[in-house]
């Protein structure tokens, strides 16, 4: 029961921040692209690449904690779902580059930001 509690107070955490940083990325470019969408996923790629290395490779978080940050928190705070329907809605209003940028843009990345949490963790752990 405490881990369901965890997963679901993180991704209320992770909700209302992807919310405050989605529509201020919104507010600052406009809506022309969804830079907020992928902004979130980049950076939720890079966060939760430190946590799950931190937490199975190097020991360094418990299971509490990674579950908490990883399926509750940045659970909540990325956005595949709105990833999907924004490149949807793109193409459905005829703008196949666009949203071929959006994809390609999302899934470079959010590979780099992996790469770039996995290589930040690793600095991090020895380290300690």
């Amino acid at each position: 029961m405490l881990r369901l509690l965890l997963v679901c107070v993180g991704g209320g955490l992770g909700s209302g921040a992807r919310y405050l940083v989605g529509s201020s990325v919104a507010a600052a470019l406009g809506g022309a692209f969804p830079y907020g969408t992928l902004l979130i996923n980049a950076t939720g790629s890079f966060l939760i690449s430190i946590v799950m290395y931190l937490g199975l490779a190097a020991g360094v978080l418990g299971p509490d904690l990674r579950l908490f940050l990883a399926v509750g928190i940045l659970g909540g705070f990325t956005t595949y779902s709105s990833f999907n329907y924004e490149t949807l809605a793109l193409v459905d209003r005829g703008a196949w580059a666009l949203g071929a940028l959006y994809v390609a843009a999302t899934l470079a990345g959010c590979l780099a930001a992996g790469g770039l949490g996995l290589a930040t963790a690793r600095g991090i752990a020895s380290a300690w």
